[in-house]
């Protein structure tokens, strides 16, 4: 089953107006950062379909402008900031110099909730850099998920949930965004390499020893290059297959075959300290019965 899109997810929340309390925003790179940005916006939009729209005056409030950098000590800095100059909508990071989120800026938050207290619309807190919470802090922060002030929000950010206490996991409702695997055919490198693996078919014994005699050498080196080969080998294969189902005469059992020689390979190489110029041999043998 094909997993939902996460910033759709979100979307879906806000069109059908059922929001948590607390979410918890977790993946690699800056998508769950904007995808919490634009959440958080989408929250205080008063548009037509669920937001940002970017035409009422809400989004207009919370539009970027030059983000002030915090300080969680708050001598240098504030320890928190309105997203755009949105009153109801507070983000929290850590500070420019700082290696930790800090209990000063998530009791900051409760202070700045508590002051403006109900608000006739929604508000929205965004916590980044969530997994950076020092034990203090997330123990602050469960007590602000445990009673959540009416009618808010809190987004946490992470690159991964595994330093958050699983009672703060466990108060959010988890939302996850997986990396898009890099095609490995697509550098210079990697296609100068898929063209003689095109031209294993044609190869004599000879020819293939000298291919694996390039993986000889300082074995640490030399693994980290047959890696590389076994993984463009593995994706090339992949790319056989999809162009040559239903063909005439195309038989995918070499293919499968050869996949999973390349998976012996990477195995004996991780788990067994092979010699590397010996696995290569293997796998372009492999590879050689799947271009033929």
């Amino acid at each position: 089953m094909e997993r939902e899109d996460p910033a759709q997810l979100l979307t879906r929340c806000l069109e059908r107006g059922r929001l948590h309390s607390s979410y918890l925003l977790a993946g690699p790179g800056d998508e769950p950062r904007a995808a919490a940005l634009a959440f958080a916006r989408g929250i205080a939009c008063t548009g037509p379909a669920p937001g940002p729209c970017e035409e009422c005056a809400q989004c207009r409030r919370s539009r970027d402008r030059d983000e002030i950098e915090l300080d969680g000590t708050g001598k240098a800095g504030p320890l928190l900031r309105h997203i755009g100059d949105h009153p109801d909508l507070l983000w929290v990071e850590r500070g420019a110099r700082d290696t930790r989120v800090r209990i000063g800026q998530v009791r900051a938050l409760q202070h700045t909730f508590r002051l403006r207290g109900e608000s006739e619309g929604r508000r929205a807190a965004v916590i980044a850099d969530a997994e950076w919470l020092n034990l203090e802090a997330q123990n602050a922060l469960l007590r602000l998920l445990e009673e959540p002030p009416p009618r808010t929000t809190l987004v946490l950010v992470a690159t991964t949930a595994t330093g958050l206490l699983a009672t703060v996991r466990s108060r959010c409702q988890r939302v996850l965004f997986r990396p898009t695997p890099p095609n490995p055919l697509e550098d210079e490198e990697a296609l100068e390499l898929v063209e003689r693996l095109e031209r294993l078919a044609e190869a004599g014994l000879p020819e293939l020893l000298d291919f694996a005699e390039e993986y000889a050498g300082a074995r640490a080196a030399a693994a980290e290059r047959l890696h590389r080969l076994l993984e463009l080998g593995s994706a090339w294969l992949r790319e056989r297959v999809k162009q040559g189902v239903g063909e005439d005469g195309f038989d995918v059992r070499t293919s499968l075959h050869a996949h999973s020689e390349l998976s012996s390979c990477r195995k004996s190489l991780d788990q067994r300290n092979a010699n590397p110029q010996m696995v290569a041999e293997r796998a372009l043998l492999a590879l050689r019965g799947a271009a033929a």
